[in-house]
């Protein structure tokens, strides 16, 4: 069974970056194609960011397009989110989970699984 563990939250004032780190071990780790998705209390859980196995291909959200940079280092299991000129609407709880059912879209997380415990962004002045 995959585990992700997310790092790299905490408080920045708007403007900032941040840049949000995702590990991934245990069971058989074959690079599979990842995402970031971000909570709020009372929402649902939305969609930020993903990219392919390989990193050619990468699918971002209209609100954090332009914003935010999704990349992975295959050969440490990582998946990192750069986050720069944050709002005060980025704050939310960020997970990044692999995509695990090629019948969803992209931004949809019934598509994804082996959820981490998400790490708490927060920005505001």
């Amino acid at each position: 069974q995959v585990q992700l563990v997310e790092s790299g939250g905490g408080l920045v004032q708007p403007g900032g970056s941040l840049r949000l780190s995702c590990v991934a071990s245990g069971g058989t780790f074959s690079s599979p194609p990842m995402g970031w998705f971000r909570q709020t209390p009372g929402k649902k859980r939305e969609f930020v960011a993903a990219i392919s196995y390989n990193g050619e291909v990468t699918y971002y959200a209209d609100s954090v397009k332009g914003r935010f940079t999704i990349s992975r280092d295959n050969t440490k299991n990582t998946v990192d989110l750069q986050m720069n000129s944050l709002k005060p609407e980025d704050t939310a709880v960020y997970y990044c989970a692999v995509r695990t059912n090629n019948n969803f879209r992209w931004d949809n997380p019934e598509g994804f699984g082996s959820w981490g415990q998400g790490t708490q962004v927060t920005v505001s002045s």
